[in-house]
């Protein structure tokens, strides 16, 4: 195992990802663990670089005024107990089992990501604030996260826009409660002995650069939509051989 290749690999990755708008983490953590890496030590990884790399998103939307506050507290709230929650569940379920877990969610992601339309809600978007629908979409996706080390924005975005909420909203909620989601995550991940400093602060640091770079070349240059589906089928290749190998 290699940090410097992990490095290399993670700013390549990254710098892919953010030309979509899409984290990085879905791939980083599989890619890690052919590398070598203990998959519960590429977990919390992911879950490093996903509270570094959307701060910045976070910060930003907050100094736009486009993130609704009311609209993520609740998602925060669900997230925030339930991410360890699915960080512990995950030292006691067989390692086969939260990979297949994980085919299952790149398989689920790169079809939403594909096929999923939010066009059908346009100019009939709800303002409404459902408690406890909005947490319980916060304390699935954190328990995803915890377990998965991938962040759970791959089911909040879905499921607010089943919801009927407006995308633009979501991209910023989304954007605000992954951070936090991914934090407890990490954090409960480090307090059961998992991280790995050595590899997590330069793959981490390295990811969120190439996202940070690939973000900026996005505005300028690219449609994000077009950099997405190419993405997806990617994502949807990853999920493929991973389930054959488990086969």
């Amino acid at each position: 195992m290699d940090v410097y290749v992990l490095s290399a690999l993670a700013f390549g990755l990254s710098f892919v990802f953010a030309l979509g708008g899409v984290g990085s983490a879905i791939v980083l953590v599989p890619v890690m663990h052919w590398f070598g890496v203990p998959f519960n030590e590429a977990k919390p990884t992911g879950l490093f670089v996903n509270t570094v790399s959307l701060l910045g998103s976070s910060l930003s939307n907050i100094r736009q005024g486009k993130l609704d506050f009311t609209l993520g507290l609740p998602i925060i709230l669900g997230s925030v107990l339930f991410a360890p929650l699915g960080a512990y569940a995950s030292t006691f379920i067989p390692e086969k089992v939260v990979l297949g877990l994980f085919v299952c969610f790149l398989l689920f992601s790169s079809n939403m990501m594909l096929f999923f339309k939010g066009g059908k809600y346009k100019d009939q978007f709800r303002n409404d604030r459902p408690v406890v629908q909005l947490g319980g979409i916060g304390a699935i996706a954190g328990f995803i996260s915890g377990l998965l080390g991938v962040g759970g924005g791959g089911f909040i975005a879905p499921a607010m826009m089943l919801l009927g909420f407006n995308p633009k909203k979501i991209a910023a909620v989304t954007a605000f409660v992954v951070p936090f989601s991914s934090l407890t995550g990490f954090v409960a991940y480090w307090s059961m002995g998992h991280f790995n400093p050595a590899v997590a602060l330069p793959v981490g640091l390295a990811a969120s650069a190439g996202g940070y770079l690939g973000a900026y070349v996005m505005q300028s240059r690219l449609s994000p939509a077009t950099v997405k589906r190419l993405l997806a089928v990617c994502i949807l290749g990853l999920g493929v051989r991973m389930l054959f190998k488990l086969i």
